[in-house]
């Protein structure tokens, strides 16, 4: 999936800018480091990245690795993955995401986690094992179909079996940091 450079290096930079201060904002709120008003800015923030993305989607299609370049088209996966409070969006993101993957265009894991996140935000469970609730104390998949075949799907989407991706969330979210008392959805297992 190499190319020479990204079709539109301007889409590139925002859609990396905006996941970059989403992401760093969602790590200080894991360590309950936000007053609220800084969560709330948080949620707008994340609704006003949607709107960004959403525009991209009309205009684009999915932002893959030949639009935007790979940094960029991860930067546009995790803010289709934190527009929970868009699920109409979140599912359409997904369908346009499955066709780049099916393009060579984008990574068949982002995919992955994009499905469950819709799945899980739908109230249904997810397939890959991807998202996780990270507790005060605990770190659980949240409500999964077919436990038992669950590394057999995982490996079919390129993702570690599921007990290493624990083990790496739970060293990532170290309980010893500090997570905050409300759960978390967070994911296991990024490419």
């Amino acid at each position: 999936m190499k190319t020479a450079g990204p079709q539109r290096p301007d889409l590139a930079r925002e859609l990396i800018a905006r996941a970059a201060e989403s992401a760093a904002h969602r790590a200080k709120r894991v360590r309950n480091q936000l007053l609220a008003v800084q969560l709330g800015q948080g949620r707008h923030a994340d609704h006003a990245n949607t709107e960004v993305l959403r525009r991209i989607l009309a205009e684009h299609d999915w932002p893959g690795h030949r639009l935007v370049g790979p940094d960029a088209a991860q930067a546009a996966w995790s803010i289709a993955l934190h527009s929970n409070d868009e699920p109409d969006f979140q599912r359409a993101a997904t369908t346009l995401l499955e066709r780049a993957v099916q393009a060579g265009d984008a990574l068949i894991q982002h995919w992955a986690h994009l499905h469950d996140r819709t799945l899980i935000t739908s109230g249904r469970d997810q397939e890959y094992g991807t998202q996780l609730l990270l507790c005060a104390d605990s770190i659980e998949l949240c409500p999964l179909r077919a436990p038992e075949s669950l590394d057999e799907r995982r490996a079919g989407v390129g993702l570690q079996p599921i007990a290493v991706a624990l083990e790496t969330v739970r060293r990532r979210y170290s309980l010893a940091h500090g997570a905050e008392d409300t759960p978390t959805v967070v994911f296991a297992g990024a490419a």
